[in-house]
């Protein structure tokens, strides 16, 4: 892998949860008390919060972000799991935790993530970054401009693993803005948070996050630890249909962490079993918003299209100029976002719609998320036009009125 990867890693666009409260300059940076913030992973609504944009050192939290580029490689087909990557001296000589490897050798994609799962093995960090990035710097530049393009305001990323850097800062809110991003982007990895144990030539390595082991329905995600950062935990639980993602930084020890963030989900996840589910909706300026992921370019079309399974959608309604390219073309709804990620990819190749953007809303279907493909940045006469040419084409599709925020973001490509 070389440094053309870069050139083909993701601008991302916004589907995700809008921010609340006010966020910190990044020079103002809060070392002291605790900041956590705990959300429902379907809807993004804040359950609960404090200091959450106070600045902090992540510590391995940032390894997160590590994996959540090295799953978009897999799901470009960029990399595989079963790809060696060669390690070099410079990941070799990482501090703790690590898991030993020496200059020289090569350890398989799906071994380096598992190592960073359960192990949070700092040299494995680095060959990834390497691997993916050509040098561990560039791979940072890349790991804060995904952050900023996710809605990760205030997050700076200088390494892949975490490791002290004074320069290396974000906030409990962000970090569940990148939780958040992982569930709902990449569901298809996300069940690897799960494991609580990895065996890697003969010995087997066991989970540093206990939550898992302690909190029913508990189920990811990283935990984090320097001297500066204190003790960190980013984590997710799942009960009766509900789900929740919580953050907690800065505390002295690890079982103040695990019993403040335990308390946090049980509270959540209670309080989300009370709301009925029109009492629980919420306007979109009331949720934490994540931004999605799409290719720069969009990859060769597989064999094996998958089927729209867009449904009868009622057109929805706004104001907008005939003239202002406010509207979107919605072009099927599917059960996971890479299905309807790649769908739209493979639609815009073939209709010659270099200029338009994609745009993958969630949306609560019952029990599960379903997710809509769109195509965005059309004035409405044109969004007609192009819906009517696909229609010819047995394409199912409806037009609908766009949000600004959503086509400013959209990626275009």
């Amino acid at each position: 892998m070389n440094s053309k990867f870069l050139k083909k890693l993701p601008s991302y666009i916004s589907i995700m949860f809008l921010s609340l409260g006010f966020c910190l300059s990044a020079d103002r940076f809060a070392a002291a008390s605790t900041s956590s913030i705990l959300i429902d992973a379907d809807s993004g609504k804040v359950l609960s919060s404090s200091a959450a944009d106070k600045l902090r050192y992540p510590a391995s939290l940032t390894k997160l972000m590590t994996l959540y580029i090295t799953f978009d490689a897999l799901e470009k087909g960029l990399i595989k799991m079963d790809d060696k990557l060669p390690v070099s001296r410079n990941a070799a000589n990482r501090s703790p935790s690590k898991l030993g490897l020496r200059a020289g050798e090569k350890i398989s994609v799906h071994d380096a993530i598992m190592a960073l799962v359960i192990k949070s093995a700092n040299d494995c960090a680095t060959v990834l970054a390497e691997g993916l990035g050509y040098t561990e710097a560039n791979f940072a530049n890349t790991m804060t401009q995904v952050a900023h393009e996710l809605g990760m305001k205030n997050t700076t990323f200088k390494n892949a693993s975490g490791l002290p850097n004074k320069a290396q800062k974000t906030t409990a809110r962000d970090m569940a803005i990148l939780g958040a991003a992982v569930y709902h982007h990449f569901p298809q990895y996300y069940k690897l948070f799960s494991a609580k144990k990895f065996t890697y030539k003969g010995r087997t390595y066991y989970t540093h996050n206990h939550v898992l082991k302690s909190f029913e329905g508990a189920d990811g995600m990283k935990t984090g630890f320097t001297n500066a950062a204190g003790f960190n935990i980013i984590t997710s639980a799942e009960r009766g249909g509900k789900r929740v993602i919580a953050v907690t930084m800065g505390h002295n020890t690890a079982k103040l962490r695990d019993k403040k963030v335990s308390s946090m989900m049980d509270q959540g996840l209670k309080k989300l079993a009370l709301l009925d589910t029109d009492k629980n909706r919420i306007e979109p300026d009331s949720a934490i918003r994540i931004a999605a992921a799409v290719p720069e370019k969009a990859p060769e079309a597989k064999s094996g299209i998958q089927n729209n399974e867009n449904g009868n959608q009622t057109t929805e309604t706004m104001t907008a100029q005939a003239d202002d390219k406010n509207w979107a073309i919605q072009i099927g709804a599917f059960s996971n976002y890479a299905k309807a990620r790649n769908y739209a990819m493979t639609v815009k190749k073939e209709t010659n719609l270099a200029d338009k953007g994609i745009y993958i809303e969630p949306h609560q279907a019952a029990s599960a998320i379903v997710y809509r493909s769109k195509l965005t940045g059309f004035a409405k006469k044109e969004a007609n036009n192009t819906c009517n040419s696909l229609k010819k084409s047995n394409k199912s599709c409806i037009v609908i009125a766009s949000d600004k925020q959503q086509l400013v973001l959209a990626n275009k490509f």
